[in-house]
């Protein structure tokens, strides 16, 4: 016997050295790989940035060692979130302005830009955020108040939605802006014949905005992502970038600074900048993706910009406009299409919508696998509903659940059938990428998780759920904020899902958000966010 105990530590030594080293490995977790079965797993292994294996506590302790262990005590891991629209590069700018999101009425909108002043001192006052659907007098502000209080300084402060801009006087006297001024795509809003000071969509375009240095940009960049990977957020999609912002966030990563990964959108508003790229071609790393054009159809409901097929149902003789002609649509539309590009195009109104996907299916014919998107596509003919069986909704579902109080006095009751149309979309495609548009809505991704399913805003209004023939299911959802946005970025084999050779992004939650009471899942909070394995953020 005595002989035997020699033998014994010999084979576990063996044994032991036989174990594959891992930079980490976590047990004991309630992990939703979403994987092609949607299991759920207890514990995972990973090595150099990359899950190495998936399967039981018992399986991954067996096989593999790692001086990094964490026991995940049965608290719910879910992959890295992806924002598959937002606005990434622009919240990082706010967090350098006023912030007028959530403001009441014009006097609390005038109230923090006076204190802004106060404070900052700044030559050019600009911030986003108001929303006059948002206040007791729902009309578009004027610019006479703005004149009084800033009558030398320039003010330009862009709607919650990016569509329509406030500015006073001092910032009109910076353009060639008369009453007689003409724009096609947009709108300069007028009261009695005189310019109010609230421009939509192309004309905003004679506002002259400062330039923002790199400094700020950077600081701007390195916020947003803070900001992102507090809430789990792995990747974003930033839709809308240019050339210059493209270069600074690859250097950044280039530099280790900057680490959340980004699928670049290019801005195609202007034809230079699809030429520089076009001859220049895809490109990607393993942070940064830029492989598509981000062209606008038309603007937002809210601002009464969506290009809609008959008239607005509370502005008679009012129809929204299309940004640009149906020929350069389709020129733009062939361009991308005899490259290796996705076109991502912004719809929101029926008119828009049809015309883009029209516009799609046109150039798109015989060629496989393009996964072009229409971003948004909120209200749909129902005739339109068939040909997105090769366009990829790209949607986001709290803007169902901002828009529903004030939607269908915007579009009428049989519009509404086709409008946030999430359960329909996603039975033509089979899949919907979601998102959120922030800033336009809230950063938090579990505010989409539970709009998305309950269709409610955060007081639980309705009490039945908006419009729930077009919910989506808990699983339905959590694929569109990982595994189908991955796809819809051409990444689903390297993201979006816990599963070996995929790289280790994950996010560890306070609560089952596959199994919690409906109402809570708003409360739902990322505890520690991993991009590659390493730790990006731990909440306090």
């Amino acid at each position: 016997m005595k002989n035997l105990y020699p033998l014994f530590i010999f084979i576990l030594l063996i044994t032991s050295c036989q174990k594959e080293q891992a930079d980490l490995i976590v047990v004991n977790a309630n992990a939703y790989t979403v994987n092609s079965s949607f299991d759920n797993e207890e514990a995972f292994a990973i090595k150099d940035g990359k899950f190495i294996a998936v399967g039981t506590t018992s399986e991954i302790e067996d096989k593999y060692q790692s001086d990094n262990i964490i026991d995940a005590k049965n608290q719910t891991i879910v992959p890295g979130l992806i924002d598959a629209h937002c606005h990434f590069y622009r919240m990082g700018l706010q967090q350098q302005k006023v912030d007028l999101e959530g403001t009441t009425s014009y006097d609390d909108v005038l109230q923090k830009l006076v204190a802004f002043q106060k404070e900052k001192n700044t030559t050019y006052i600009t911030g986003r955020g108001w929303d006059q659907n948002d206040w007791e007098i729902k009309e578009f502000p004027t610019k006479e108040k703005l004149d009084e209080l800033f009558p030398t300084t320039p003010v330009a402060v862009t709607r919650v939605d990016g569509h329509a801009l406030l500015v006073n006087q001092a910032a009109l006297d910076l353009t060639e802006i008369t009453n007689e001024t003409e724009v096609s795509g947009g709108e300069i809003i007028k009261k009695d014949g005189k310019i109010t000071g609230v421009l939509i969509d192309a004309a905003m375009d004679f506002i002259k905005l400062p330039s923002v240095s790199k400094e700020v940009a950077i600081k701007g960049l390195l916020d947003a992502q803070d900001i992102c990977f507090s809430y789990g957020l792995t990747t974003v999609d930033d839709a809308g970038l240019d050339r210059n912002t493209i270069e600074l966030i690859d250097e950044l990563q280039n530099s280790k600074k900057l680490k959340m990964r980004i699928y670049a959108m290019i801005s195609g508003d202007k034809q230079e900048q699809i030429d520089y790229y076009l001859n220049k071609g895809t490109y990607k790393t393993d942070y940064l993706n830029v492989r598509s054009f981000k062209v606008y159809g038309d603007g937002a409901l809210g601002s009464r910009g969506a290009a809609m097929r008959k008239s607005y149902s509370d502005r008679d003789n009012h129809y929204g406009a299309l940004i640009y002609s149906p020929e350069r649509y389709q020129e733009i539309a062939r361009q991308i299409a005899a490259s290796e590009f996705q076109m991502n195009t912004h719809a929101i109104g029926d008119s828009a919508n049809t015309w883009l996907v029209k516009t799609y299916k046109d150039v798109l014919k015989n060629k496989k696998n393009r996964r072009w998107r229409i971003e948004h596509a909120q209200i749909i003919s129902p005739e339109d509903f068939k040909n997105f069986d090769n366009i990829l909704p790209s949607v986001q579902p709290t803007h169902a659940t901002s828009d529903m109080y004030w939607a269908a006095d915007r579009v009428g009751k049989e519009r509404m059938e086709g409008a946030y149309a999430f359960k329909d979309l996603l039975n033509n495609y089979g899949k919907v990428a979601l998102g959120t548009d922030f800033p336009v809505e809230k950063v938090n991704p579990f505010y989409t998780f539970y709009a998305s399913v309950a269709r409610k805003d955060l007081n639980n209004y309705p009490e039945n759920g908006f419009q729930m023939e077009n919910a989506l299911s808990r699983e339905e959802t959590l694929k569109g904020m990982t595994l189908w946005a991955a796809y819809s970025n051409f990444e689903e084999d390297e993201k979006g899902s816990i599963e070996v050779g995929k790289f280790a992004d994950f996010v560890i939650l306070n609560q089952d958000i596959m199994a919690v009471e409906e109402s809570k899942l708003p409360s739902t909070k990322a505890i520690t966010t991993y991009l590659n394995g390493e730790k990006v953020y731990q909440a306090e």
